[in-house]
C-alpha cells in the first residue's frame, strides 16, 4: 500500500474495527510488545515517543514506567484510535502526562533531541520510506537515545495469522500476496534488511532477539476468537472486500472455525507466533 492507502485503510476500514475488538486485541498483543518495553528499558522521568500507538495500550504502560515526572507522546494516523486511547488515558488518570497526535511518523515534525526512547508495538512496518521514517525518528532521540520495537518474522512463521487466511482463501477471493518487502504486517520479516534499513537511517549497534512459541489468541471463549478472526487481519479484510454471499460466508467461517479447533490446547487458544525484538542507539 501506499500512505495514502495506509491513512484510508487506518481509519475508515481496520481503524473502527480495531477499536471494537480493542480489548482482545491488546490481550493477544501485550505480551509481546511487553517484551520490547522490557529491552527499550523505560525508566522514571523519560520521554518516550510512542509509535503506532492504536488505540493507547501501549501508551498507557508506558506512561506507568515514566511516572508522573514523565512524558509520553503517541502518534498514529487512525483517528477512530486515537479517540479511544485519549478517552481510556483519561480514564486512567494519566491524561496529563501522555500527548496523542494524529501523524505520520515518516514525515511529523518532532522535537529534535526530545526524546530518550522510541518505541513501537507493530507500528512501523507499513512505513512506505522506511529508512526516511526511521532517520526522521532517529533525529528526535537525544544523542545517547534508543530505539525498540517489536515486528512480526516472515508470514511463513506466523500461522497464527496465515493458516486461517489460508483456509478462508479457498471460498473467498483475496488480494495477491504482496512482495515480501512491501509494507505491511511481514514487512520487516528478514532481520538483515532491517539491520540495513536502521544502518541506512544512522542508527548504530542495531541488535536483534527472536520470539518464537505460542501465542494465547484474543477473547476469552473459542466463540469471541472466532469473531476476533472473522473480523480483524486478512481474513476480515478479505470479507469486507468480497462482499460474500450468505452461503459464501458461512463456509468461511467454517473453514475458520476448523483451523483455530486445531489451536486449542488445555490452557486455551494457542498458534506458533514469531516475531523480531530490534533495539539500537542513536549514534
Amino acid at each position: 500500500m501506499s500512505n495514502d492507502e495506509m491513512l484510508r485503510y487506518w481509519n475508515e476500514a481496520a481503524g473502527p474495527v480495531w477499536v471494537e475488538h480493542q480489548e482482545r486485541l491488546d490481550a493477544q498483543l501485550a505480551p509481546l510488545g511487553a517484551r520490547a518495553r522490557e529491552r527499550a528499558a523505560i525508566a522514571a522521568g523519560e520521554r518516550v515517543l510512542d509509535v503506532g500507538c492504536g488505540c493507547g495500550g501501549t501508551t498507557l504502560e508506558i506512561a506507568a514506567h515514566v511516572g508522573a515526572s514523565g512524558r509520553v507522546v503517541a502518534v498514529d494516523l487512525s483517528q477512530p484510535m486515537l479517540e479511544l486511547a485519549r478517552e481510556r488515558a483519561q480514564r486512567a488518570g494519566v491524561g496529563e502526562r501522555i500527548e496523542f497526535r494524529r501523524d505520520d511518523a515518516q514525515t511529523a515534525a518532532l522535537e529534535p533531541g526530545g526524546y530518550d526512547v522510541v518505541y513501537s508495538r507493530f507500528g512501523v512496518m507499513f512505513f512506505d520510506d522506511p529508512v526516511a521514517a526511521f532517520a526522521n525518528l532517529r533525529r528526535a532521540l537525544r544523542p545517547e537515545g534508543r530505539l525498540a520495537f517489536v515486528c512480526w518474522q516472515r508470514r511463513e512463521k506466523n500461522p497464527w495469522m496465515m493458516a486461517p487466511a489460508m483456509a478462508a482463501a479457498q471460498h473467498v477471493a483475496f488480494p495477491a500476496p504482496p512482495p515480501p518487502d512491501a509494507p505491511g504486517p511481514f514487512a520487516f520479516g528478514d532481520p538483515d534488511r532491517v539491520r540495513g534499513i536502521l544502518a541506512d537511517a544512522g542508527f548504530a549497534a542495531p541488535e536483534v532477539d527472536a520470539l518464537e512459541g505460542p501465542m494465547r489468541l484474543g477473547g476469552d471463549t473459542f466463540e469471541e476468537a472466532l469473531d476476533l478472526y472473522l473480523a480483524v487481519g486478512p481474513v476480515g479484510a478479505a470479507l469486507r472486500e468480497a462482499k460474500p454471499s450468505e452461503a459464501q460466508r458461512a463456509r468461511v467461517v467454517e473453514a475458520v472455525r476448523s483451523v483455530l479447533e486445531g489451536f486449542a490446547t488445555p490452557r486455551g487458544l494457542e498458534a506458533p507466533a514469531a516475531a523480531w525484538i530490534f533495539t539500537a542507539r542513536r549514534g
